[in-house]
């Protein structure tokens, strides 16, 4: 049977990740203390790394694919085939994002303030081309975790850090002076692996379910009866992906109108829909928009 070899991230994306894959259709069952969880697809087998060193095992062809960041394919300057932005995080359903910060009463205000400074970061390599493109001269160490607490204890002058709400920084008290990059989640995959013509069909299916079920985390569905004569006021209510579906309803003058709207009008748009006169409104929500 053939089998693709599949890398998910280890550590904070690991619990978003199980979750979206479960939305896509594969129950994933981590085992404690052990990298390598059980799957309900005899066609995958996975393994749990950290994301920072996932490009480099799928681009050396240990794992076909994988889930990874990217900021960390672009720090290891992978040459991994990019086959799909994932936008999603431990948090929420945006990109991360890159900073640089300071305590909250340093003198250094901008970029160039940091001449002849030191800076501590997981990011090295970005943040090392980023500072010789800026021609600014700084020294950057290496940081094994707990980056905040090193310029706040004074270690170092400040740090480049990921960030998706910026409550750990304002917890530190620190300042961010400057975004250097966003980071979304991406899925890779191996050259030789897209070259395969049965691994890379699986590649991309696995894609299109992890991409529909990110899009239908985003919209509801909602189905109405509504009063002919009040159907064309409603119809210009609705904002949708395509045209509404209208049917009659047995036997009466009304009809049945079913859409697909974001998530996040919903609370302004039924309130408008029942004065628009539309009746025995329905929310749903979807599982995958394809």
């Amino acid at each position: 049977m053939n089998e693709l070899k599949l890398g998910l991230p280890k550590g904070s994306l690991e619990k978003a990740t199980i979750e979206l894959f479960e939305k896509a259709g594969w129950l994933i069952k981590p085992k404690s203390r052990n990298y390598f969880p059980e799957i309900d697809d005899p066609e995958l087998a996975c393994s749990i790394c950290r994301p920072q060193e996932m490009s480099r095992y799928v681009e050396s062809g240990m794992l076909d694919a994988g889930i990874t960041g990217k900021d960390w394919t672009i720090e290891n300057q992978s040459e991994a085939i990019i086959v799909s932005d994932l936008v999603y995080s431990k948090v929420s359903r945006k990109p991360t994002r890159w900073v640089i910060a300071v305590k909250g009463d340093s003198d250094i205000t901008c970029i160039e303030d940091l001449e002849g400074k030191k800076i501590s970061t997981e990011l090295v390599n970005v943040s090392k081309r980023f500072f010789a493109d800026k021609k600014i001269n700084v020294d950057i160490e290496f940081s094994w975790g707990a980056t905040e607490a090193k310029v706040v204890s004074g270690l170092v002058d400040a740090i480049v850090e990921v960030t998706e709400t910026e409550s750990t920084i304002r917890a530190h008290g620190l300042r961010i002076i400057y975004e250097l990059m966003e980071s979304n989640t991406q899925f890779i995959a191996n050259k030789e692996a897209w070259n395969d013509p049965w691994k890379r069909e699986k590649i991309e299916n696995i894609a299109l379910m992890l991409q529909g079920s990110l899009k239908a985390e985003r919209i509801v569905g909602l189905k109405m009866n509504v009063p002919e004569d009040k159907l064309q006021n409603v119809i210009a209510l609705l904002p949708s992906l395509n045209a509404p579906t209208v049917a009659t309803l047995y036997n009466v003058e009304w009809f049945s109108v079913e859409t697909v709207v974001s998530s996040d009008i919903v609370r302004e748009l039924i309130p408008a829909l029942t004065k628009g006169g539309a009746e025995g409104i329905i929310e749903y929500r979807l599982s995958k928009v394809i």
